[in-house]
């Protein structure tokens, strides 16, 4: 058995020397930027950061601009700063850069940059996220068990699909341990606000919740469960240490899967510009690690819809689903497609809460 082991490695070894040698660089090195939406310290930056850092550690130069708000002129500022330093690659990475990063791509067609979580593309700008909504589902699996007032509360950044898709997952996954449990939702307007994240938390514990969940760059509503007795559901990256009596787990972004591959792909000349969303499958996503304060059931649930995931024999937003008024939006046995999912703008049953316009 030593042996055959032993060959496959060897042979996995060649597999590997060759890819390496098919990509060898027909382009100049790259030289990569990042625009951040917020510190290197926070949660969602953070988890982009890392994938700086993996490339840096690959031997690739890197630069980034830290705390740029949305949808003002700073966007396209940091954007030539970063080009300015002699970036040739840019990725700007929060929602409200789209529009700035497509203007900055027509500006330089001879750079190549990339936007997280928009819908725009360019020759030259490839579109990118990851299908959170799956480990989304995975970690309603969690909370769904661990209730016992069959009410969860989720602090919601704002109504797009994005955030839309990710409440609906991890109702689903929630309800599908436990059909009795509701998830009530509070819109902040925020990505990163610690007091107003908190005050929403505590707004929905106030209402008798027992877990919290969230689509928000802070761990405030983690630390407000912790300070309320109650649990909580983190997101973009492990925060156990945050919240640790009340921290059950997170679904997590693995950003350097995409900034790798890109990065490579710039380097070898083979470069196109892409929608790049891919989930659990390919490790883009993933979910961190069950905390002791889980419920014994837990674990076993997850494993086996993970596994079932990965291979592709289900996905969270397969029929029956019925939205908030009852009706069948999903029939019995149909997937819906990535763009259905992509654009989503309703609520499934169980959700407490309504859509802005």
């Amino acid at each position: 058995m030593k042996k055959t082991i032993s060959v496959l490695f060897a042979a996995a070894a060649l597999v590997f020397l060759a890819a390496g040698c098919a990509k060898k660089s027909t382009q100049a090195k790259p030289v990569v930027g990042f625009v951040y939406i917020g510190s290197i310290n926070d949660v969602y930056t953070g988890a982009h950061d890392k994938g700086r850092v993996a490339l840096q550690t690959l031997g690739y130069e890197c630069h980034y601009v830290e705390n740029v708000a949305e949808n003002t002129a700073d966007v396209e500022k940091a954007i030539h700063d970063l080009i300015d330093q002699g970036c040739t690659v840019i990725y700007t990475t929060s929602f409200g850069f789209m529009d700035a990063t497509v203007n900055v791509a027509k500006e330089y067609p001879d750079l190549k940059f990339a936007h997280c979580s928009g819908y725009k593309q360019e020759a030259n700008m490839s579109r990118y996220f990851g299908k959170i909504y799956q480990p989304r589902y995975l970690s309603g699996i969690a909370a769904g068990y661990k209730t016992t007032a069959n009410k969860i509360g989720y602090v919601a950044a704002y109504s797009i699909p994005e955030v839309i898709r990710g409440i609906n997952a991890f109702t689903l996954g929630v309800r599908s341990v436990n059909p009795d449990a509701v998830v009530e939702v509070v819109w902040t307007n925020t990505w990163y606000d610690p007091a107003v994240e908190k005050q929403a938390a505590l707004e929905l514990l106030n209402r008798g919740c027992d877990i919290i969940a969230q689509h928000q760059d802070t761990t405030a509503p983690q630390i407000a469960a912790q300070e309320r007795g109650a649990f909580a559901i983190g997101y973009d990256m492990p925060s156990p240490a945050e919240a640790p009596k009340a921290y059950l787990t997170a679904p997590i972004f693995n950003w350097d899967v995409f900034y790798i591959d890109d990065v490579q792909q710039i380097e070898a000349g083979t470069w196109q510009s892409r929608a790049y969303w891919e989930g659990l499958a390919a490790g883009a996503v993933g979910l961190d690690t069950l905390s002791a304060n889980n419920d014994p059931r837990a674990e076993a649930a997850i494993v086996a819809v993970t596994a079932s995931i990965i291979e592709g024999s289900f996905d969270p937003f397969t029929g029956p689903i019925k939205d908030q008024a009852g009706e069948v939006r999903v029939a019995p046995g149909v997937r819906l497609t990535d763009d259905e999912i992509w654009s989503m703008n309703w609520f499934v049953e169980g959700v407490r809460g309504t859509i802005a316009e």
